[in-house]
């Protein structure tokens, strides 16, 4: 039943991780048949109860599922997969156009912020007990956040936008609760969600944002939570429109209880304008992050929300890290308050390298989708082939399997490092590889 691996463990959470570890390396496949508990809890000399508890546990974290009498099995597309594994390992000699990061030549220099910040901080040393957020950081966010419509609410600081959507979800949602995503989407949220026993139920995205019919299936089958990009959407670049907004509002407006999670990716990276779902719920957050225009490094977001919400986030950081660095917050505040990013100039260049791309694959039959931000998804009828093919002729390109749950296939390109002449013939190699593949002769 099981082949060669053999699942071990004597309590309920070493069952469990020796199932997840086999479901991760492979050595239980997609659909394969766990044996029944009595079974299992026999040859490893347990209780029933124990081996019950071990597959509770699969089932809340998305493992495995259960069908009554035909017995439990492992998920035909298992939530311990991790993401970030799928993915091309880039040979000597070929561009990498997968890697989702940002234009080294655009973002900031940070020495001259962190100075600032260490002088200030000298004077001002952070002390226990004292507020967890930098006064000046969290008026210069909440009039950024103001001026785009966002509701008001308290402001806490979190160790990138990942680090904050953890804990949102996990000071409002329990093991086994349903979380509507985006598909294709985020794939390090992807994984999150099951891991920390959250059913993940996907939704499709057009250029526009989230589609309603979907969020309203989601919602209404019982998901707790809806998590939306409002910009530059990874990995297809959409960007949620006023048309779109105001759909999306009507449909959370029919259940008011819904934990919305809002995450602004675009942030000080595109110019189009932010349309915000927030205040149409009762529970509501919503966060940006400095990473994609000041650098991946500075480990920083914004959060805002409803104040019971934002009070729980607050209250459970104090019982962990406590804070973010003020000596980070303030660099921070020296890059807004000095300019330090030019937005228009930033989502310009991010813009033409797009435009330039989607114009020559659209020139030789292929669409593709990118509205904002510095990513482009390509659509393909045969993922696995097309990155191979560009692989070959010297592109490495993101698999969509990193993106998806049940969305078709396709290919991400990130455009960041992309030049003027790299435009065609990237152009060529992806239409060389997502057509069908050449046909084979054997003598």
């Amino acid at each position: 039943m099981l082949g060669e691996y053999r699942i071990e463990g004597r309590g309920a959470a070493e069952i469990a991780a020796s199932v997840e570890r086999a479901v991760g390396s492979g050595d239980l496949e997609p659909g394969q048949l766990l044996p029944p508990m009595r079974e299992l809890a026999e040859r490893l000399g347990v209780n029933p109860n124990t081996v019950a508890a071990a597959y509770r546990t699969l089932r809340e974290r998305g493992v495995i599922e259960t069908a009554g009498r035909r017995g439990s099995r492992v998920r035909s597309k298992p939530a311990t997969t991790g993401r970030e594994h799928i993915r091309v390992e880039v040979p000597y000699g070929v561009r990498d156009v997968a890697d989702g990061n940002p234009d080294r030549a655009l973002l900031p220099g940070l020495a001259e912020a962190f100075a600032a910040a260490a002088e200030r901080s000298d004077r001002q040393p952070m002390m226990y007990g004292e507020a967890a957020v930098d006064t000046q950081l969290e008026r210069l966010a909440r009039a950024d956040l103001d001026a785009d419509g966002v509701p008001d609410g308290p402001v806490v600081v979190t160790s990138g936008s990942l680090d904050a959507i953890e804990r949102v979800l996990a000071v409002h949602l329990k093991p086994g609760d349903a979380v509507a995503v985006e598909d294709p989407g985020w794939g390090s949220l992807l994984d999150l969600a099951p891991a920390l026993g959250l059913r993940t139920v996907g939704v499709g995205v057009d250029d526009e944002g989230p589609l309603p019919d979907d969020v309203r299936r989601a919602l209404a089958a019982g998901a707790r939570a809806l998590i939306v990009t409002d910009r530059a959407q990874n990995p297809t670049g959409a960007a949620v429109s006023a048309t779109r907004a105001r759909a999306l509002r009507s449909v959370l407006a029919d259940y008011p209880e819904t934990l919305l999670i809002e995450d602004d990716h675009g942030h000080r990276i595109v110019d189009l304008p932010l349309h915000p779902l927030a205040g149409v719920t009762h529970s509501w957050a919503f966060v940006r992050s400095v990473a994609k225009a000041y650098g991946p490094d500075l480990r920083l977001a914004v959060l805002t929300g409803d104040p019971v919400t934002v009070d729980r986030v607050h209250g459970r950081q104090r019982l962990g890290p406590g804070w973010v660095s003020h000596l980070l917050q303030r660099a921070v505040v020296h890059l807004w308050t000095g300019g330090a990013v030019d937005v228009k100039a930033v989502a310009t260049a991010y813009g033409q390298r797009r435009d330039a791309l989607i114009d020559a694959l659209e020139a030789r039959g292929i669409k593709a989708h990118g509205r904002s931000g510095m990513n482009v998804w390509i659509p393909v009828p045969d993922e696995t082939g097309a990155v191979a093919r560009l692989l070959h002729s010297g592109w490495a390109v993101a698999p969509g399997a990193r993106f998806r749950m049940s969305a078709p296939p396709g290919i991400r390109i990130t455009v960041s490092t992309l030049a003027p002449d790299d435009i065609q013939p990237l152009a060529d190699a992806v239409a060389s590889a997502v057509g069908p593949a050449p046909a084979r002769r054997y003598v």
